[in-house]
């Protein structure tokens, strides 16, 4: 090999020094060869991601007499690659002394016993290099070491040296790099502050740069205090502080999209989604692509909300369409269209699963892996996909694949399969990620419950039982569960569907008759999902598994009283369904089921909260059979408890507290004696423990119930060839085992606050509810007042107010019925009370205007027309705008 010249050398190695790395790549490649320029060149691949060119080179090299100078830079590269293991033998060679790398090799040293998890001997090493020559990459792995309670006066010390080497050495570096370090020292200015709680220092200073930073540099160091805020478990303060930020950068769309994580993460899907939406305007408004936003729209939402996620892709795949062939002159910007299209496959393919179009969704998920097998996102919905359809075996092969690359979330998706982890280095190295900080916060919860599943596996009962207590802890922070608002809510319940309610509404004269709907519901875990498995292996009997229908009904219902301005919500409004509205809802929910499966004679719909809903249910369908299960309580809570919900923030949130647990439990046994007491002989009572033991019997007793003739093959459900997506997914493959049953025996020193909540006085506030004598009075009015019968829809509206003074849609109409009687002053004074009840309803705003021009009245009419310029503006919730199942007055169109 020839040897270098010296000057050209010297700025190969000052690339390195400041990770010039496609620089340094580049100047290589012009160099003659040499074993040095060639450890320089496996250090730049290897920090370029490169592995597997890096990898041949570093081969080619350790067959040739290794230098000092190699040595350190090989190491550099193993340990750009994860390799501590090769990497530390080549920097414990003899030091020489003198040796030019010598600083260079003490801090890669450093960084080995870094990544061997020896902090004290790393920072000693660290800073030993400092000594011999300071480079501000190894003051900021020193610094981070200091970040603890115990280092913070000499890393105030060390931040005072770095920054005073950074004035004389930054001049050196690129700008791109020199920004980099920048970020890093005001970075680890607030971990020093942080460690030591003193917030207040640290938002004094951070208000001070704000007045000295550019936009961009100012709202990184927000954004990176927020998410030291959040790894502390602050994300209260941190939400504070990204919105402060947004007072004074309101378009700064970063800013806007971490503000909408936060609010994803805690379960605000609506915030999450208007935040992103904001940006996309933003965006749109300075002329930039939108793309990637609409892409994360679908990824926030194709799990739990398909229209949107829909929506958003198709603006994904709009503007992807619209670039220009030859919009990409390099290969940059063709690398990250190429990102993009991928992404919105991967949204597409997760679409199709949710959408039931499974094969689909497979097709595309093994197209994706193809061109990217390493893929993560693809790994873990292809495996989803297959443990949802029942192929258990080939979902963990590929989940093993995503083990390789991503250990605690290959592992978690194991666990999931029964695949548990067996050594105990795994296992910790599992716990230590999982008390990693992060934007989660101080502790990963949802890891840490996978691994109590795998104690309880084996039969460490005790592990298992305090690392379920920690990871609900922690839970707990981001959940807004509230229990009282819970019992409450079922109080309110017993009293609107009650003997009262269904003698003078006979279900038989509102509701849909029909024997296709069958409910199956009960405590989540109570045994819903095997229940509902037995059912659909009959040949009339389809499972359709947990369908959203009646919650969706319910939200249906409330948005029509926000939107007429009632003030009234569900179960309250429940009494005024006139036959007609009630038909109309049940004929949608009715379409919808048999949609699943039109040749069935019935459909299986087991969400397992329709307990709280048995009273409408039986309402808008009288013949519905309600099969109810029942385990022991103890068993239900236990499994509920070591289990983390993709609904934790909407109905699961009491699963996290043994507390919660109880009063649910308590709720629900209230509540199914009031429905047995109201619908006597109308429900099926079925005990799992006796599925479990006697499943003939049992499967004998319901397909009577439900009507059907008995078929033998009921008993083989775990043969079943359709898709599950329950947390039981895994469970229900398996033969009827007698595991499950007295579970909470191994934990009964644990169930104190349990047994206390179950057993609890259940209390509730007086129930003040306004009962409608009769349903409709709005509908009949509007129809008699666009028939122009106006003194009928007066009679209408006026009973109704009596009922709800308050009801916005009333007054509006009674105003406008005063309007065209020439009664312009009592109009006028109805529609505005009508309109501060729905302010977003622009209709009604013209109309008023319209009111006030003939009463005279000018300058609030043209008030109230300049308002259109702010249309835009007005926070109307969207679920209130975008429902179609339901109708409202808007505009006379008259006078």
């Amino acid at each position: 090999m020839q040897a270098i010249e010296q000057p050209h050398y010297r700025l190969l190695r000052q690339l390195a020094e400041c990770q010039a790395y496609p620089a340094l790549l580049e100047a290589c490649a012009h160099e003659a060869g040499s074993t040095e320029v060639d450890s320089l060149r496996a250090l730049a691949l290897a920090q370029l991601g490169e592995a597997q060119e890096a990898e041949q080179l570093l081969q080619l090299l350790n067959a040739a007499p290794i230098t000092e100078v190699m040595a350190v830079d090989m190491a550099g590269a193993y340990l750009a690659l994860g390799h501590t293991d090769r990497a530390e033998p080549l920097l414990r060679r003899p030091p020489i002394a003198d040796a030019p790398t010598e600083s260079l090799r003490l801090a890669r040293l450093g960084l080995c016993q870094l990544q061997q998890n020896h902090p004290r001997e790393a920072l000693e090493q660290l800073l030993q290099s400092i000594v011999q020559h300071p480079r501000i990459t190894v003051f900021a792995h020193a610094l981070r070491l200091c970040a603890n309670p115990q280092n913070t006066e000499q890393g105030e010390q060390l931040l005072a040296a770095a920054k005073q080497h950074w004035l004389t050495e930054r001049a050196n570096w690129p700008e791109d790099g020199a920004a980099f370090y920048d970020q890093q020292l005001r970075g680890l200015r607030l971990d020093l502050w942080l460690v030591g709680d003193a917030f207040d220092a640290a938002e004094t200073w951070l208000e001070e740069q704000r007045h000295t930073l550019p936009e961009s540099d100012w709202c990184h160091l927000l954004m990176g205090y927020a998410q030291r805020l959040q790894q502390r478990d602050r994300h209260t303060e941190a939400e504070e502080r990204l919105r402060a930020g947004l007072n004074h950068y309101p378009q700064h769309r970063p800013l806007l999209l971490q503000l909408a994580e936060l609010a994803q993460l805690q379960g605000r899907k609506a915030q999450a989604n208007a935040l992103v939406r904001k940006a996309i305007n933003a965006a749109g408004q300075a002329g930039e692509p939108t793309t990637s936003l609409w892409l994360r729209l679908v990824h926030n939402n194709v799990q739990n909300n398909a229209p949107l996620a829909e929506h958003a892709l198709a603006k994904a795949r709009q503007e992807l369409d619209a670039l220009p062939a030859d919009s990409m002159t390099d290969s940059r910007a063709d690398s990250q269209q190429a990102a993009l299209e991928f992404q919105y496959r991967l949204g597409l393919a997760g679409l199709y699963g949710q959408q039931q179009s499974l094969d689909k969704a497979e097709a595309e998920y093994r197209q994706l892996l193809s061109e990217q097998p390493d893929n993560l996102g693809v790994l873990q919905g292809l495996g989803q996909l297959l443990m949802q359809l029942g192929r258990i075996d080939e979902a963990i092969e590929y989940f093993e694949t995503l083990k390789t690359q991503d250990p605690a979330r290959g592992h978690a998706a194991l666990i999931n399969a029964s695949r548990y982890p067996e050594d105990d280095a795994t296992l910790q190295q599992l716990e230590d990620v999982a008390h990693t900080p992060g934007q989660e916060g101080s502790v990963r919860a949802s890891l840490l419950l996978q691994l109590a599943k795998t104690y309880e596996k084996r039969k460490d009962y005790p592990r298992a039982m305090e690392l379920a207590n920690q990871a609900n802890s922690a839970a707990q922070r981001l959940l807004n569960y509230a229990p009282k608002a819970h019992r409450q809510r079922c109080a309110r319940i017993r009293h609107a569907f009650n003997a009262e309610f269904f003698k003078y509404r006979p279900p038989a004269q509102y509701g849909l008759i029909t024997n296709v709907p069958v409910f199956v519901v009960g405590m989540p875990r109570s045994g819903t999902t095997l229940v509902e498995q037995i059912l659909a292996g009959h040949s009339e009997i389809h499972g359709a598994g947990e369908l959203g229908l009646i919650p969706g009904a319910i939200a249906g219902m409330e948005r029509w009283e926000r939107r007429t301005g009632s003030g009234r919500r569900y179960p309250d409004c429940a009494d005024d369904l006139s036959p007609k509205v009630a038909q109309g809802i049940a004929q949608n929910l009715l379409d919808e089921l048999q949609s699943y499966a039109p040749e069935a004679k019935h459909v299986v719909d087991k969400l397992p909260h329709n307990f709280e809903n048995v009273g409408l249910i039986k309402f808008l369908f009288p013949n519905a059979k309600i099969i109810s299960v029942r385990r022991d309580p103890r068993d239900i809570a236990l499994s509920n408890y070591f289990t983390d919900y993709a609904a934790k923030h909407g109905g699961m949130g009491f699963a996290y507290d043994l507390d919660w647990i109880g009063e649910q439990l308590a709720d629900h046994n209230l509540l199914m004696h009031h429905w047995q007491q109201v619908l006597p002989g109308e429900i099926l009572e079925v005990q799992y423990e006796e599925v479990i033991a006697n499943p003939e019997a049992s499967a004998k007793k319901m397909l009577e119930y439900i009507g059907v003739s008995w078929e033998a093959d009921v008993l083989n459900f775990a043969d079943l060839n359709r898709p599950v997506k329950t947390a039981s997914v895994w469970q229900v493959r398996q033969p009827i085992y007698q595991t499950s049953k007295a579970k909470w025996r191994r934990y009964q020193n644990h169930l104190e606050p349990l047994i206390s909540a179950t057993n609890r006085k259940i209390t509730w506030e007086p129930i003040r509810m306004t009962s409608l004598p009769k349903p409709g009075w709005l509908d009949t009015g509007v129809d008699h007042y666009n028939a122009q019968q106006f003194n009928k829809a007066e009679r209408c509206f006026k009973q109704l107010l009596h009922f709800v003074p308050e009801h916005g849609a009333a007054n509006f109409m009674l105003g406008l019925v005063y309007a065209n009687n020439g009664l312009l002053a009592d109009a006028i004074g109805h529609m505005e009370q009508g309109l501060e009840r729905c302010p977003w309803n622009r209709d009604w705003r013209n109309d008023l205007a319209r009111a006030y021009r003939l009463n005279g009245d000018e300058n609030k009419a043209d008030a109230l027309f300049k308002k259109r310029e702010l249309e835009n503006e007005i926070n109307t919730p969207e679920d209130i705008m975008s429902d179609t199942r339901y109708t409202t007055p808007t505009s006379s169109g008259v006078y």
